[in-house]
């Protein structure tokens, strides 16, 4: 009974281990994202801004355009997905005329963003004790939140400052994430040489 329990346990971990090369991925992508963004914190702000924009109105254009493409729908329906199409654009238009106030509004999102995922992730760490990597998992966590408190406390911090703080968060992060993807590898080394042996 005892074997059988250790093997499935030992398999499920040796099953995490296979996928830490995804982890490892988002680790490099996150760091380099970091990089790029201190190297070049205007040009940074601007693209982030105008990704923004150009999304929204594309989101627009679809749903305008599927409102009145989708068959199934009603008569009431189909003008509740035109007017949220309508706006979409608009406020995406908005967002490529008035860069400033866009990041100022992506930053009081990306502030909620990293507080609602900190939580998340330091509620799992916490919940699961036998879950690999939970120092770092809490650790990460706490970072996230932390970072996300410090921009809805300041909104009036410094858009170059608000892009050192997101790029040095992207690095930690990154690089965290990195050092997780090796831990992940060698448990999972160790935990299919033990479902092997049992």
């Amino acid at each position: 009974m005892n074997n059988g329990i250790r093997k499935d346990a030992a398999d499920t971990l040796a099953d995490v281990g296979r996928h830490w090369g995804w982890l490892l991925a988002f680790g490099i992508i996150t760091v380099a994202a970091g990089v790029v963004a201190l190297a070049w914190p205007d040009s940074t702000l601007v693209v982030i801004a105008v990704l923004f924009g150009i999304q929204l109105m594309v989101a627009g254009i679809f749903r305008f355009v599927g409102a009145f493409a989708v068959e199934d729908q009603s008569g009431g329906t189909r003008v509740l997905w035109a007017l949220v199409g309508v706006l979409s654009f608009i406020i995406g238009l908005y967002a490529l005329r008035h860069v400033v106030a866009t990041v100022l509004v992506l930053a009081i999102l990306l502030g909620i963003f990293w507080i609602v995922n900190g939580t998340i992730e330091l509620f799992t760490a916490l919940s699961f004790r036998a879950m690999p990597g939970r120092g770092w998992t809490i650790f990460m966590g706490l970072l996230s939140i932390v970072a996300g408190v410090i921009l809805l406390v300041y909104p009036n911090i410094s858009l170059w400052a608000l892009v050192v703080v997101v790029s040095v968060w992207l690095l930690v992060y990154g690089f965290m994430e990195i050092a997780l993807a090796f831990r992940l590898r060698s448990i999972g080394q160790a935990a299919a040489r033990v479902a092997t042996a049992t």
